[in-house]
């Protein structure tokens, strides 16, 4: 039996560290932050331990927290005060996330990027405005039945709202806004509106391939963003398709995008892995509320020790490519490290 070559050489405690592949930092995590203009004392979320609601006035002591763990950067969600049809609280100057953002860039050091989407200013939920059109399934010859019609998210006017809500963010002292509606040519209107608006310092981090996931639950329960009808199976990716998130990553790198993220990040780092190779830019991968959740309720069955669980999930989304993580996990796996 040949023995020349034994792998377990290096995996001793004292030399396991030197030659460890993959290395894991607080500065590669960015911490989702969720501010709610309808409340005024925090409120836990249910559905993800360890997270609150925070009003206004409290956002700038939950970013210190933030920061205090030696995570730099938060992504911040927002919950309005009143919803519409076409959630034109998303874009207004005394918006939630507008005042939040006014806070936290003048009293912290914080990194801030916002989450640039509708569905939590739109009474019905979905990303976008919307508009009727008619399911192929239900066109028939001139004999049959009269087409249905059903709805969907107005693309086209959908940019226009975007345009107006990320030169509101920078206004507002945004660092970086992430798209995340996944509607086509986004990319390309909100550069040129914030380039148009003497803010072309200002990056895009985009959703690039975001997928119609069912691991979204809990984090419609958190930023009240659940569609009241229907799905976003109309403008969300396919999960059993790999090669158009190629294209679409391709279309937001022709765009002028900085960053490109994937979500959710454990079931597709097929996808992450794939977009490190082909794109120079860097890559994000967002680990989401449900990938969170579910490690928390076996946890809490006591199947799983959820300090591990956290971090080698993390360590898998790195290991696969990804250079930034977004991560509910932030804070706990920071002060780990």
């Amino acid at each position: 039996m040949d023995l020349t070559h034994r792998p377990r050489r290096l995996r001793q405690d004292r030399v396991r560290g030197l030659v460890s592949e993959t290395s894991l930092e607080p500065a590669d995590l960015i911490a989702p932050v969720f501010v709610d203009a309808t409340t005024d004392e925090r409120r836990p979320i249910e559905s993800m331990p360890g997270h609150d609601r925070v009003p206004i006035d409290g956002i700038v002591d939950r970013v210190e927290e933030v920061l205090e763990t030696g995570v730099e950067a938060i992504m911040l969600f927002g919950i309005p005060a009143s919803k519409d049809p076409e959630g034109s609280r998303a874009w207004a100057e005394d918006g939630v996330i507008q005042e939040a953002l006014r806070r936290i860039t003048s009293e912290t050091d914080a990194y801030v990027i916002t989450d640039v989407c509708l569905c939590e200013y739109t009474d019905h939920g979905h990303c976008g405005p919307l508009e009727e059109e008619l399911r192929s399934e239900d066109v028939v010859d001139a004999d049959g039945p009269a087409c249905e019609p059903t709805m969907t998210v107005d693309n086209d006017a959908t940019l226009e709202a975007l345009e107006k809500i990320v030169t509101s963010h920078a206004r507002a002292g945004a660092d970086m806004v992430a798209p995340s509606g996944m509607m086509d040519g986004m990319v390309g209107a909100i550069r040129s509106a914030l380039d148009e608006a003497g803010f072309e310092h200002v990056p895009i981090m985009s959703y690039a391939a975001k997928y119609e996931s069912a691991f979204y639950g809990p984090f419609r329960d958190a930023a009240d963003g659940a569609p009241s009808f229907g799905n976003r199976r109309h403008y969300q990716m396919d999960p059993a398709n790999s090669r158009e998130a190629m294209r679409e990553v391709r279309l937001d790198d022709e765009q002028g995008a900085d960053v490109m993220m994937v979500k959710p990040a454990l079931p597709y780092l097929d996808i992450v892995s794939a977009v490190r190779r082909e794109f120079d830019h860097p890559v994000a991968a967002y680990n989401v509320s449900g990938e969170y959740a579910m490690l928390h309720a076996a946890a809490e069955k006591g199947w799983l020790d959820l300090e591990a669980v956290g971090l080698e999930s993390l360590l898998s989304i790195k290991r696969a490519g990804a250079d930034l993580i977004l991560t509910y996990f932030a804070e706990d796996v920071a002060k780990r490290l």
